[in-house]
């Protein structure tokens, strides 16, 4: 089959889910309000609360939701054939993601900016927000974990994305000042800045870095997570006009340019879906289909990180109401696609079916990032009049730059969670933003070298974790948005019924996953995935008491 074909229908189906469902969305059951006064005005302190131009809120939303997950999940997915991977990404991201993420902004708004774990306290009880935070925390760890272990591993793979990652910062600083402190229209720097990112993609090109073979014991790779996380500790700190905004923005000016540029060759070259619609000889060792699918490909369907993200920075920056349904849906919309031009990347950027299969002889393995360069590279060299070299470091710069981004609003995130800890329980030292911060990246480093060792690969072995527990916190989400909804007397309906079906798929994951881990005598991750499953049960369990409850009182009032 021609990769045209998905590749349209997919396009046509995400645009109607911006342009037609989240509209019903925001009219019907989110009722967005115009004239409310949002958290980023009435808290506003320029470091973490800021109205923001909803074009630049959408950069910032998009890039940080979308890090190199919705490439590495779908990547891995086609495994089973793309045709099941082609559906719950174009599914997921019209009926789940849109409505999670647009949802978590609206009740963060209504809530003065908390994070989702927080406003739990109001909305279901006490005690299920202490277990949800805990979930949160764990989760956030092992996103940042796993997304300096696959920037690491970028640039080692690709020494030449290593000069205009970094350049990328200088950009974005440049453009914040210029933005907030110069007064200039934002016009003329993305101009420039994308310029500028583009003119040392070639620099990089032209001159790869490398860090030693070995240092202090550590090899390239675990030199470079140590040299992210000192990053992203001075990152989390800064306000967010400086760093996050523009940094997220431009990035998500490039990947619009990037997928479109991938989307265009791909109608040029028309290549040929090599990869089997339904892979019935799958390599031994990989899990079935049902249910590990639905945690394998989280972010480009559905994301419970995105929940955190959109309650957690996008909130507190959100000009006027209105604008969630811009910056939440169709920033889910934009991974979405993301997530589609990976999977017909890693389905037509191969010669044959049996160059694909050689390439998928195992299970997750290196499939992820490289494989995604490797297929797009392939498709951009036939379809333009770019190298095949260049066109691979464009793309693992664009990989680099998002799992980046996500990195930096991780840690943050992860900052506000124990900040939210200190001021819940009264402790005020963990109130103090620095030593929130060094909590935060110090428990990431323990997870990356306790469960990795001197390789730093902890984030990969817990990969699998992370897919079910995210999965589990967007079913939370979901669900405290449910008794929001309730509460007002609203439609529930659009919310619950994804929550069901992502939290029972979830469930059993884990599940699976749990004697999969017993059976291999990988007893730290076993120990840490009954650890989520028990506290989800309890969240659960809670607010789904509560939402019953509220269905209750709302039907004997009035009205």
């Amino acid at each position: 089959m021609s990769a045209i074909v998905p590749a349209l229908i997919g396009m046509i189906l995400i645009a109607a889910g911006y342009f037609f469902y989240s509209k019903f969305i925001a009219e019907k059951i989110y009722q967005l309000d115009p004239n409310f006064e949002t958290p980023a005005h009435t808290l506003r302190d320029d470091i973490d609360f800021i109205p923001t131009n909803r074009i630049v809120l959408w950069g910032h939303h998009f890039t940080a939701v979308a890090g190199a997950a919705p490439i590495i999940g779908p990547a891995i997915a086609v495994i089973w054939g793309w045709v099941p991977a082609f559906i719950w990404v174009i599914g997921g991201t019209i009926f789940f993601a849109g409505v999670h993420d647009f949802g978590a902004i609206w009740a963060s708004v209504r809530n003065q900016g908390r994070s989702v774990g927080s406003l739990t306290g109001d909305v279901v009880s006490l005690r299920a927000r202490t277990l949800f935070m805990i979930v949160i925390f764990f989760l956030l760890m092992m996103v940042n974990a796993v997304f300096a272990v696959s920037i690491s591993n970028a640039f080692v793979a690709t020494p030449s994305s290593v000069i205009p990652a970094w350049s990328a910062i200088v950009v974005a600083v440049v453009i914040g000042v210029l933005i907030y402190k110069v007064k200039v229209p934002i016009l003329w720097p993305t101009i420039i800045g994308t310029i500028i990112l583009y003119a040392v993609i070639y620099l990089g090109d032209q001159v790869p870095v490398s860090l030693p073979e070995t240092f202090m014991g550590l090899g390239a790779a675990p030199q470079w997570i140590i040299i992210l996380f000192v990053y992203a500790t001075v990152a989390s700190l800064l306000p967010v006009w400086l760093l996050l905004q523009p940094r997220d923005y431009i990035n998500g000016i490039q990947l619009i340019i990037g997928l479109g540029l991938l989307f265009g060759a791909v109608f040029i070259a028309n290549p040929t879906m090599v990869a089997p619609m339904y892979n019935t000889v799958v390599p031994e060792g990989t899990p079935p289909l049902l249910p590990l699918l639905f945690v394998t490909i989280a972010c480009g369907a559905l994301s419970g990180f995105h929940g955190l993200v959109a309650s957690g920075t996008t909130s507190k920056q959100l000009n006027k109401e209105t604008d969630a349904r811009f910056v939440g849906y169709l920033g889910s919309s934009g991974e979405g696609l993301l997530a589609l031009v990976t999977i017909i990347a890693v389905s037509a950027g191969f010669a044959s079916l049996g160059e694909w299969q050689t390439v998928y002889s195992e299970f997750g393995g290196t499939i992820g990032i490289s494989t995604f360069v490797a297929g797009g590279s392939q498709i951009v060299q036939d379809g333009t009049p770019l190298s095949r070299e260049f066109a691979a470091t464009l793309l693992a710069v664009m990989a680099v730059l998002f799992a980046g981004t996500t990195m930096d609003a991780g840690v943050r995130l992860q900052r506000y969670i124990i900040q939210e800890w200190g001021t819940i329980y009264k402790i005020p030292v963990l109130q103090n933003g620095y030593v929130a911060t060094f909590a935060a990246v110090g428990a990431c480093l323990a997870l990356a070298f306790g469960a990795g060792g001197t390789s730093g690969q902890g984030g990969m072995e817990i990969w699998p974790l992370f897919g079910t527990t995210n999965q589990l916190l967007a079913g939370l989400t979901l669900l405290v948005i449910s008794v929001m909804l309730v509460k007002l007397k609203r439609r529930y309906i659009f919310t619950l019924v994804p929550m069901v079906f992502v939290t029972t798929m979830s469930f059993a994951a884990a599940v699976y996953q749990l004697w999969d881990l017993f059976t291999s005598g990988s007893y730290v991750l076993m120990a840490l995935d009954v650890v989520v499953i028990i506290l989800a049960t309890f969240v659960i369990l809670e607010s789904w008491s509560a939402f019953t409850r509220e269905k209750k009182a709302a039907a004997a009032s009035p009205g």
